[in-house]
Formats: C-alpha cells, sequence, structure tokens
C-alpha cells in the first residue's frame, strides 16, 4: 500500500506541475511511441520474499499539450518473473505473474532535455501461487484484473529517443492470493 501512494503521489505531483513547468524549445512532443524496460522486480507478501528479472513493452500514443507536456494512452505486455517461496513455505509453487496493460500515460519535460513521467492503468494478469495459511494449502492458476501505477525520469536525447528509470506497482488479487509485486526497471523509448 506504501509504494501504491508513492506511485501515485508522484503520478498526481506531475499531472498538477505541468501547468507550471517552463515552455522550452524542445518541439513537438506528441504522437505515436514504442517503449520497452527490464529490471529487477520484486514480491515481498505471504509465503513470498524474492526478486527476478521483470521487462515490460508498450506502444501507444501522446497529444501534445505544449511543447513540455504530452498525455496520451498506452497499451502493452508485462511480466514480472518467478518468486520463490520463504524456506517455512517449502514446496509451494513459485508465485508468477505476467498480462497485459492498458493505460494512461504523461511525459513532462522539466528542461529541455530531463523529463518525469506517470502511468495508471488496469493490469490483467495471468496469476499463479499459494496462499500461505490455508489448509490444505490453496493453489491459485487464474486471472486477475487489478492496477498498475508508476513514475519514472530520465532525458531526452531527441525528440525521438530517450531513457529513464522507473519504478511500476501492480496490484494483484485473486480468490484471496493478494500480492503487490513491483518493478524498477531501465526503459527506453523511441518516438514517431
Amino acid at each position: 500500500m506504501k509504494n501504491t501512494l508513492i506511485a501515485l503521489a508522484l503520478t498526481a505531483a506531475g499531472l498538477v506541475a505541468a501547468p507550471a513547468i517552463s515552455h522550452a524549445a524542445n518541439g513537438d512532443n506528441g504522437g505515436w511511441f514504442i517503449n520497452g524496460g527490464v529490471g529487477q522486480s520484486n514480491l515481498d507478501k505471504g509465503a513470498y520474499n524474492d526478486n527476478d528479472t521483470g521487462y515490460n513493452a508498450n506502444i501507444g500514443y501522446r497529444w501534445a499539450i505544449n511543447p513540455d507536456v504530452a498525455l496520451g494512452v498506452e497499451g502493452g505486455y508485462t511480466d514480472l518473473g518467478s518468486f520463490g517461496p520463504k524456506s517455512a513455505y517449502a514446496g509451494f509453487p513459485n508465485a508468477k505473474f505476467s498480462g497485459w496493460t492498458a493505460g494512461v500515460n504523461g511525459h513532462f519535460n522539466v528542461t529541455p532535455q530531463w523529463y518525469i513521467s506517470g502511468r495508471a492503468g488496469l493490469f490483467r494478469a495471468d496469476v499463479k501461487g499459494a496462499i500461505a495459511g490455508t489448509t490444505p494449502t490453496a493453489i491459485i492458476d487464474d486471472t486477475s484484473t487489478k492496477y498498475y501505477a508508476g513514475a519514472g525520469f530520465g532525458y531526452d536525447f531527441s525528440n525521438n529517443v530517450s531513457v529513464g528509470l522507473n519504478y511500476d506497482y501492480y496490484k494483484v488479487n485473486k480468490a484471496g492470493f493478494s500480492t503487490n509485486p513491483d518493478l524498477i526497471s531501465v526503459n527506453a523509448e523511441y518516438r514517431f
């Protein structure tokens, strides 16, 4: 919950600050984009406390509100990896989360090259894992439709290419299997 509030606060701060951002002459930042990232995913809840490599890929469109602010929509795929159970839960299956995302995003230049970003939307996940404390052990292999939220910052090398660091939080809840995996990733974006 704490991570969700941080991600949502950063996203909200970016949206509130958008009108106050100075108008640098860095060109139009609207249009189609593709982006992807890879990094470390983390799950620390219930029977699980582990890290893995996660990735995401998105395609979307942004409308330029002014030369420094662009707001848009996105759709993509996220794979958060596989998380092993704590030693006390030996024999539990690994928890796995992957699925499709659909949401909104923003790109806000604070200088002509440096930016902050925010994103939020729905996460339709394939969920696998086990619930701690049930007898017999409840094994979950289903889907969950909850939400994701994220924030980041980075550097625009041109009007078309940027690289940044992002934090994304994913909410997954199915049949009492409630988890909060997250992903810290290095992302690259190409705008066309």
